[in-house]
């Protein structure tokens, strides 16, 4: 009897187009599946969701986090590749992420992340690689009750970090990611068997 791969769900902290972090978020998606893993991409640019509000909430819980409730319901990772904004993490993150923490049905405040590991990448064009927001990426993760994996890697350059195919140009980057995602995948392996 086989055992099913862990589930880890991949996105980016950032909509726009042609994003080094949606990049950087479809190579370790691909990265996760080569190590064993099952890693589902998505972009939250098609899952648009309001500026979280209690009296919106009070209307009923719109779509768009619906339906991102039920995909984070059927993984046991999150992998997150985030931009920073003025050293912060991005607006987009920060409120898909209260969204997902609020209180549903039977599931209380938090309960979707019970259980769950996360981890953080970050990239950017300036040579600090999106750095400066990790901390406050991790410390938001850890607040929803994810156990967030040590050494989350940045990207500096991230312009000129990619080939044409999508792959990093730097091999000691890509081992650092390879890494990251090996670590991720042996965590769910060793607490879903």
């Amino acid at each position: 009897m086989t055992s099913t791969p862990p589930k880890v769900l991949v996105f980016a902290g950032s909509a726009r187009e042609g994003s080094f972090n949606k990049q950087l978020a479809h190579l370790a998606a691909k990265r996760i599946e080569a190590l064993g893993g099952h890693a589902t991409f998505i972009d939250l640019k098609d899952y648009p969701c309001p500026l979280f509000d209690e009296d919106i909430e009070a209307q009923g819980m719109p779509d768009n986090v619906l339906k991102l409730r039920a995909l984070l319901a059927e993984h046991q990772a999150v992998f997150i590749a985030s931009p920073e904004y003025n050293g912060f993490i991005t607006p987009l993150l920060k409120n898909t992420l209260d969204w997902l923490s609020r209180p549903y049905g039977d599931t209380p405040g938090l309960g979707l992340f019970a259980g769950k590991w996360a981890a953080l990448v970050a990239a950017s064009p300036g040579g600090l690689g999106g750095i400066r927001a990790m901390p406050l990426g991790q410390q938001l993760l850890a607040n929803l009750s994810l156990t967030v994996l040590p050494q989350p890697l940045s990207l500096p350059g991230a312009g000129s970090a990619f080939t044409d195919g999508g792959t990093l140009k730097d091999e000691a980057t890509a081992g650092k990611l390879d890494a990251l995602c090996q670590r991720l995948v042996d965590r769910l392996a060793q607490t879903h068997r």
